[in-house]
């Protein structure tokens, strides 16, 4: 009997002991994202099942595996550049191409390399196409894309920042998307010009917020060597270079040639009536004089053609559009004038090689389709592409004197 009353004594300090030792390990709570594989592959292979079965789409190409064509960067001779960059999801090609070019510029002159912000251009040439919308009523276009002369005309107006300073991509983000971004302006212009609201200010006011939230403010200082200096001065001081002493020559029969003539394309927004209008013959020369004593040309055209594509990594004219032999002024101004050559794409010629005695090209893009090949980032152009498909390039003035010299 005692021994019972001694067990029913020590049970309940027991109890007690256990429920301790339990509310010590408590249980930890966590936030979770709540997942069911399983269900996601069920779904995905319902919509797999109930999607339209259509055969991939086809395009005509050619066999590109007949071409003879150069297998590596290092066959051609090449002028400095940065590595290639992308441009993203955007429509900023103008100003990738332009901006690779001038910093060649840059090297060739003072062997310096300096990287500049391709988005700084980029967000001012947006304020001053918003400028123009206004201006003109919401007549003007208003699109991504621009000219090679938006830049040096851009940084005329606002200057220039180095890429450190400004690279239009917020923290964490590793790639440029536009599409949102234009589709938010455009949107708001859109709702302006049905409302007929032309204040210019509030209109400004607007789309530099949208930017500024979508690619960042740019600086209105940069420091350099701890000297801080405004973005014309950096252009000034740093950069050092004279956007006049670039010109842009095009090549259309439809306007006087050896005039300084409009380009009449859309991405020519601002009407810039500046080209220098030349024939085919003299166009080709300026190329091959400016490669060949180690400048390089910022250059325009078509892309949307049967003989380039970007898994060969090569562009050139296939027999079957026209033979290279026919290639002239009149067969350029055709496609031009039916569309099938349009202003697709700016680029950057940094090389040459001749194979056959033919000049290939060595082209720097910003493009997506470059990074698809051997030699990503580039591609191999054969002389007839940029003979029948380029339509404007960027150069310095002194590889085109003697032609420049037939202007009035």
């Amino acid at each position: 009997m005692k021994r019972f009353i001694v067990l029913l004594m020590i049970t309940p300090l027991v109890a007690t002991a256990l429920l301790q030792a339990q509310i010590e390990q408590r249980d930890r709570a966590v936030f979770v994202t709540p997942t069911n594989e399983f269900l996601d592959s069920l779904k995905a292979e319902a919509a797999r099942f109930a999607a339209p079965k259509e055969a991939p789409a086809k395009v005509l190409r050619i066999d590109f595996s007949r071409v003879d064509a150069p297998k590596s960067v290092n066959d051609f001779t090449s002028a400095w550049r940065f590595p290639p960059i992308s441009q993203g999801l955007s429509g900023m090609c103008w100003c990738f191409s332009t901006t690779s070019f001038f910093e060649s510029e840059i090297y060739r002159l003072t062997k310096r390399e300096i990287k500049l912000s391709e988005l700084y251009t980029v967000y001012w040439e947006y304020v001053e196409k918003v400028k123009e919308f206004v201006r003109t009523r919401g007549t003007s276009v208003f699109g991504q894309g621009s000219e090679a002369n938006a830049v040096p005309r851009i940084w005329r107006m606002y200057g220039i920042v180095p890429e450190s300073a400004y690279t239009g991509l917020l923290p964490g983000q590793k790639v440029h998307d536009h599409d949102r971004l234009f589709a938010e302006m455009n949107t708001y212009l859109q709702s302006v010009k049905a409302a007929q609201a032309w204040d210019e200010e509030t209109v400004i006011r607007t789309i530099r917020s949208i930017l500024d939230h979508d690619i960042g403010e740019p600086p209105a200082k940069v420091t350099v060597g701890g000297k801080a200096m405004t973005p014309k001065e950096y252009l000034r001081d740093v950069v050092r270079l004279n956007p006049d002493d670039y010109v842009d020559v095009l090549s259309l029969m439809q306007q006087p040639f050896y005039q300084r003539v409009e380009y009449p394309v859309p991405d020519n927004w601002w009407h810039s009536k500046d080209y220098y209008n030349v024939p085919l013959d003299d166009f080709m020369a300026i190329v091959k004089n400016a490669i060949r004593n180690g400048y390089t040309i910022a250059i325009g055209g078509d892309v949307s053609e049967p003989g380039l594509e970007g898994h060969a990594g090569i562009a050139i004219v296939p027999t079957f559009d026209i033979p290279p032999a026919l290639i002239d002024d009149a067969a350029r101004q055709f496609r031009f004038s039916n569309g099938s050559t349009g202003d697709d794409h700016g680029i950057h010629l940094v090389g040459y090689t001749q194979k056959d005695g033919v000049d290939w090209y060595l082209i720097k893009d910003s493009g997506s389709g470059s990074r698809n090949n051997t030699h990503p980032g580039y591609y191999f152009y054969r002389e007839d592409y940029v003979k029948l498909k380029m339509v404007d390039f960027m150069v310095h003035k002194d590889m085109a004197k003697s032609i420049l010299a037939k202007f009035k």
